[in-house]
Formats: C-alpha cells, structure tokens, sequence
C-alpha cells in the first residue's frame, strides 16, 4: 500500500469546507456571549468547535467512499480527486473515517460528562446525519440533512453546552448560517446534475430544473440577510451586524447571484467554482456576524 504525506490526508478531509460546521458553533458562542453578558463556557465551547470539525472531516470521507462505489465521482466529474486519480484506494478512505470519529465521539461523551447527559440527543443526531448522509443525498434529502446537522443541531448543542441548557433563540442563528451552507451544496448539487443522473441517484437539482435551481440558490444567499434585518428590528441583533454584512458580504453575494443567473444561457460552465465561491462567501458572513456581536 503507497506510503501517503501528512499534507496527502489533510487534502483527503477537504479542510477548507470546514468553516461550514465550525462558524455555526463561533456565531453561536457569540450570541450567546453577548446575550449572557460573558457568562458562558469557554472550555467547552473550544471542545465543541474542535469535536464539530473531526465529525466533519468523518462526514466528508465516508460520503466520498459511497461517492466513488456509487458512482458518483468519477475522473470526468468536479470535486475531490482523492479516489478518482487513484491517490488513496477506496478501503484507506473508509478507514479515515473511521479514524475522524473516534476523536469527535470521545470529546462528544466529554463534554456530555462536563454538560450534563441531554447532551446524548444532540450527538446521536450528528452522528446519525453523517452516517446516513450519503444513503440520503442519493434520495432528494441531502439539503435537508445538511441544514439539519450544521444548523439546528450545531446552534442548539453549542447553546447546551455553552450554557447546559438548550436555547430556541439561538434558532435565530441556524437560519441565516445553515441556509448559506445548503447553498453550497445546491451550487455544487445543480453544476453535477448531468454526471449525478449517470450515477443513478436523485437531487433537489436535478428535480427542481434550470430556472427553480436559479431560483432556489438566490433564496438560500439573500434571505439570511433579510433574515438579520428582520432580528434587528426585534431587538435580538444588534444594527451594526447587518451593516457590516450589507456593506462587505452583500457584494460577494451579488457576484454569486450573477453567475447562477448565467446557469440558463451558458450551461454549468458559469457555475464550474460557484460551490467554493459560496463556501467563501459563508466564511465571511459567519466572521462578520461572530466579530460584530463582540462590540459592546
């Protein structure tokens, strides 16, 4: 078996999709830090950040192992290499799966120690959306689960943790966050509709078509902002988040918008990078609303 570099694994985890999973739980501690006026748990919540990433580097393996035993990724399709260029064989993929979870299940029974047991539930649902994400993505419920998993149960187990007790406002912060990262999913999910029909599976892309996908996309990257106004007016967020967002984020999302609006005319050439796009533009948006709830 061919010896693999350190940097070799680490690309084999796709680390830069990681602000997906890792900006819910900043965002959150951060509301909740404000909210709370500092009175959370530090220790926790830097458990949490670091048990969330290894849960998504477990999820992000095991769903390129199914990917390429399906099908689905093949040397003619966008997206990792990893097993297509024939740089890992399937069985070390399966492997590093397995290896990501150990850790993030045995910070996850830590902090059910430290937070107290209700905690269980949160964890059972994480482990339960990785694990049956590939079984589901094949079958129309991919987005589904993802805004399932990196928003409502990121944002509630952070708040559990955070203050061991679990917090419905902090709902509020999965809409906007959890929306951004299903468009991730939606850009990369409408560009591969040609190559995931090949495969035999079935996406909210490739049933929606060309003009409800546009459609679909401009929702799940506008509304957040919306969303945040709407916060604002009712007091839970403070002005200066929307502002910061309106003037560094809306443009970047502008940017996006326009070249899924090419999707129609020039076919899913104009969107090739629109998934690593929107990847940049939730980084950004989830920064800007964590640093912006610190100000006093």
């Amino acid at each position: 078996m061919k010896k693999h570099s350190f940097k070799e694994w680490l690309i084999a985890v796709r680390p830069w999709s990681f602000p997906a999973s890792a900006m819910p739980v900043m965002v959150t501690l951060a509301y909740l830090f404000r909210t709370y006026h500092g009175h959370i748990d530090w220790v926790n919540g830097i458990l949490a950040l670091v048990g969330v990433i290894f849960f998504h580097a477990a999820g992000n393996t095991w769903s390129d192992y199914f990917d390429y035993k399906k099908g689905v990724d093949r040397e003619d399709t966008f997206g990792v290499k990893t097993l297509t260029s024939g740089q890992f064989q399937p069985r070390e993929i399966f492997r590093l799966s397995f290896i990501m979870l150990i850790p993030g299940i045995a910070i996850g029974i830590w902090l059910m120690y430290r937070a107290g047991w209700p905690l269980l539930w949160i964890g059972l649902g994480g482990v339960g959306c990785s694990l049956c994400y590939p079984w589901l993505k094949y079958r129309t419920g991919g987005d589904f689960v993802i805004f399932i998993n990196y928003g409502v149960l990121t944002t509630l187990g952070t708040s559990f943790i955070a203050r061991s007790a679990y917090l419905p406002e902090v709902l509020l912060i999965a809409v906007p966050v959890g929306l951004i990262t299903v468009a991730i999913l939606h850009a990369n999910n409408t560009r591969d509709v040609l190559t995931d029909q090949r495969a035999g599976i079935t996406t909210i892309a490739m049933r929606a078509g060309v003009k409800t996908n546009v459609f679909l996309y401009l929702f799940e990257i506008f509304f957040p902002f919306l969303w945040l106004i709407g916060c604002t007016l009712l007091g839970y967020i403070p002005a200066w988040t929307v502002v910061a967002l309106l003037v560094l984020a809306v443009p970047m999302a502008v940017n996006n918008a326009a070249d899924m609006l090419k999707l129609p005319r020039e076919g899913v050439s104009a969107i090739a990078n629109l998934d690593e796009k929107t990847a940049k533009l939730q980084l950004v948006f989830s920064l800007l609303f964590t640093l912006t709830l610190f100000i006093p």
